[in-house]
């Protein structure tokens, strides 16, 4: 087994007063060469951004892109003709393929949204640009994985092109679970959402990560109540 550790007070953060980010890795004017990707996951960015503020409309091109509302709602737009809020509870896909632009904005004046946005690298370029959302039943699976995004939609989750599978489980205290990465050659890169967890022999904290790759099980261990874990199971060659 190998393994990486990230702890959130390393992670780079910006503060625009509008929006306060934080990032996993080498993004926009914060640049580690260290901390460039963990395989084909490139970026995860930890935003919170200010009532009725946000993001103007900006291009991409050839990545799978993957947007979870923490809490709060935010006001997607985009040029396939979307638009959308996306609340907590959901979890919004984009396949930007051969290019698209959108916009991001806080849809609530009065209170910020906190969200992570995840970049993928594709396993396919120039592919017809595609948008999913979807609202998934986190309160009452409890003490189990909730799978959101895969390769083919499986479980009813979303799918993105390429062979990732991104889950996320709230635990009660000392609910403890092994995961099997779900390809061969595949990494597992973990980010608790809320409380502490521990993962291998390795205590984790609100907003800490781990990159696991090398082995064929990993143990989970949720060490608070009400737990919250976001599991991203990643080619590790791509």
């Amino acid at each position: 087994m190998k393994t990486v550790l990230y702890k959130a007070s390393t992670r780079g953060h910006a503060y625009h007063g509008w929006l306060d980010t934080y990032h996993t890795f080498s993004f926009a004017n914060y640049y580690d060469p260290s901390r460039i990707h963990f395989g084909a996951l490139r970026v995860i960015n930890d935003d919170i951004v200010e009532g009725g503020k946000g993001f103007g409309t900006h291009p991409h091109d050839n990545m799978e892109i993957i947007t979870i509302p923490l809490y709060g709602d935010l006001e997607h737009k985009d040029s396939m003709g979307h638009t959308e809020v996306i609340h907590s509870g959901e979890v919004q896909v984009m396949s930007a393929g051969s290019g698209i632009t959108h916009s991001e904005y806080n849809a609530n004046r009065d209170k910020p949204v906190n969200l992570f946005q995840i970049w993928v690298f594709p396993n396919k370029k120039d592919v017809e640009p595609r948008y999913g959302q979807k609202a998934f039943d986190f309160i009452h699976n409890k003490n189990e994985l909730t799978l959101v995004v895969s390769p083919n939609g499986d479980s009813e989750s979303l799918w993105i092109h390429q062979d990732a599978w991104f889950s996320l489980g709230t635990f009660d205290k000392e609910y403890s679970f092994d995961y099997q990465p779900k390809k061969k050659g595949n990494g597992v890169y973990a980010m608790v959402v809320e409380g502490e967890f521990t993962i291998g022999d390795q205590k984790l904290h609100h907003r800490d990560g781990i990159g696991i790759w090398e082995t064929d099980t990993i143990k989970i261990t949720a060490n608070t109540e009400n737990a919250r874990i976001l599991l991203m199971d990643i080619p590790m060659e791509f």
